[in-house]
């Protein structure tokens, strides 16, 4: 057996060196066994996840959370398959992921062969590219085009499927070679000027950032925008952060669960400045009430965005680092404006002083994001607490709130949290969970304690399934069906059995102390919050109705304890 020549496998291990990864994710198994056999030694860092679910969603949160591309591997069949809902999150979310997968032997391939899944044909939705990988000796090249892939333009997931036989054949030694660069398109000077003139001419002009706008790594730019024009602005829930929370042009959130002041600051506009942002159906609302009386300007770099869903007026293609510093207008007096919108964020300003004396929910977030400071990161699940920390937490930096916005996958935030705190380990990565998500991927408990990874864990238990029992309260003419999780294990006593530090509160006066606890915790370590089952998210835009619509908050009983 020739010992002179690499094998793929090793290729593929000695190309993700020399791209600079410094950590991945991933699962062995038969058909990626060569791969990890050259892993060995290797010097590369290697998180062995217990789920391969677990794997994918790390590595998307350790490319939101540091702006590199992350990188995940497993084997063919079921391992790959594990990843789907990780790969569909990385696509609706566009975060820069490269998925490397075994596959049987190409012999094999089309006999149905153990653990056989065309996973090339599964994926195809929901990648911005792939390949089958059928010639070793390809491998570095393949392997830096997808990283080039993943990046570039309108991030995304790339995948890279290797077949076990072509992962262990010996190759000539072959290297990347050189990529062009791309280049982003600059935007052109009529649009700009165009934009300009819209301005120009406003009286009521509001900015709507989205989450392309730290994926473009723009956020100085923006803002920078923002103090050069005095604009208010809303975020959308991948927005924020992009500016400052605490600004005082800041209006909140828009959207389904969005602020009362951002929602009636779109629906007064005469003039929305869409950055980086898609129109996506939970921000707008009813699309045909959105914004009625604004004029559009939309930049992306994405032309599929432009009049997808609402039709721009002027819409700026290319590289948002140039477009916005090139957008200069001669601003018009837009005082009364900026004037109406500080009364309306103070007058509809969230309150905190809920009656009762159990644990309230946003009350808590809030507090815990001060208390954490600028190096505050949260990686969320899906639900309730979702929705409560895009309301509550503030959030001064860029790349700090990492959830699963478009597909709104369960069981994200706990090995999200992982991710995050391997890629930025000098800084307070939380993950907030409720019970129904964490129990979706709670095996990453036990990653958490192999690698020591000192990640703090919010767990909001309202022994339900608590966003889907709201809306059947509200919608569903209060037929619970199927959302009773009472039946939950003993949080406490199960992270300590995957042997992290934990402890509960349960009532209000508990809340500052924990935090204190929490954050000063020098372990991976559990906050399990007891909190009232009845408590749900405020405001709220009811499904097919416009964002002028919205329910409001009424606290006809106390917050118990538990």
């Amino acid at each position: 057996m020739p010992t002179n020549k690499p094998t793929g496998a090793q290729l593929v291990i000695s190309t993700l060196k020399a791209l600079g990864v410094d950590v991945l994710f991933g699962y062995p198994g038969g058909a990626i066994m060569p791969i990890y056999d050259a892993l060995a030694g290797s010097g590369l860092r290697h998180i062995l996840v217990r789920h391969e679910q677990g794997a994918s969603f790390a590595a998307d949160a350790y490319a939101r959370a540091t702006g590199r591309v992350g990188v995940c591997m497993a084997t063919s069949g079921p391992g790959a398959t594990n990843l789907i809902t990780g790969i569909a999150n990385a696509y609706m979310d566009s975060v820069p992921v490269v998925f490397i997968t075994g596959q049987v032997a190409t012999h094999l391939m089309g006999t149905d062969g153990f653990q056989e899944v065309d996973f090339l044909g599964l994926t195809l939705p929901v990648v911005k590219h792939s390949w089958l990988v059928r010639d070793a000796a390809q491998i570095p090249a393949i392997l830096a085009r997808a990283f080039a892939i993943a990046k570039e333009g309108r991030p995304g997931p790339v995948l890279v499927d290797i077949p076990k036989d072509v992962a262990a054949s010996f190759v000539e030694a072959s290297e990347m070679g050189e990529l062009p660069a791309w280049t982003p398109a600059a935007p052109k000077a009529d649009a700009i000027e165009a934009a300009k003139a819209l301005i120009e001419q406003a009286k009521k002009p509001l900015l709507y950032i989205g989450g392309g706008v730290h994926m473009a790594d723009a956020d100085a730019e923006m803002r920078d925008f923002v103090e050069r024009t005095g604009i208010p602005f809303v975020s959308t829930l991948k927005g924020l952060g992009t500016v400052s929370t605490y600004h005082d042009l800041h209006l909140g959130m828009l959207g389904m669960h969005g602020t009362r002041a951002g929602n009636m600051a779109v629906q007064e506009t005469d003039l929305l400045i869409a950055v980086g942002a898609r129109f996506d159906d939970r921000a707008t609302g009813k699309l045909s009430a959105f914004a009625p009386h604004a004029k559009v300007i939309h930049f992306d770099i994405d032309p599929a965005e432009f009049h997808k869903n609402r039709r721009a007026d002027v819409a700026i293609l290319g590289d948002l680092k140039q477009a916005l510093p090139a957008l200069r207008p001669t601003m018009p007096d837009i005082s009364d404006w900026v004037k109406l919108n500080k009364a309306n964020k103070w007058q509809h300003r969230f309150k905190y002083d809920a009656p009762g004396k159990g644990v309230y929910a946003p009350a808590l977030l809030k507090s815990l994001s001060e208390k954490a400071g600028k190096k505050f990161i949260v990686a969320c699940d899906v639900g309730q607490h979702q929705m409560w920390v895009a309301q509550h937490c503030e959030f001064e930096q860029n790349r700090a709130h990492l959830t699963s916005g478009g597909s709104g996958a369960m069981g994200y935030g706990l090995p999200a949290g992982m991710g995050a705190k391997l890629g930025l380990p000098d800084h307070h990565v939380v993950t907030v969970s409720g019970d129904g998500s964490f129990m979706m991927n709670i095996q990453e408990m036990a990653t958490l304690r192999r690698y020591g990874i000192n990640l703090k864990i919010v767990l909001l238990d309202n022994s339900s399934l608590g966003l889907v029992r709201q809306w059947q309260e509200l919608f569903y003419e209060e037929n619970y069906s199927e959302i009773d999780l009472s039946d939950n294990p003993d949080f406490v006593e199960v992270a300590k059995a995957f042997g992290l530090s934990a402890f509960r509160i349960t009532q209000r006066h508990e809340v500052e102390g924990a935090i204190d606890r929490l954050l000063a915790a020098d372990a991976p370590t559990l906050l399990h919050v007891l909190i009232d089952p009845r408590e749900n998210v405020w405001p709220l835009v009811p499904p097919g109705a416009s964002n002028a619509e919205m329910m409001e908050e009424r606290w006809d009983e106390p917050i118990d304890s538990y």
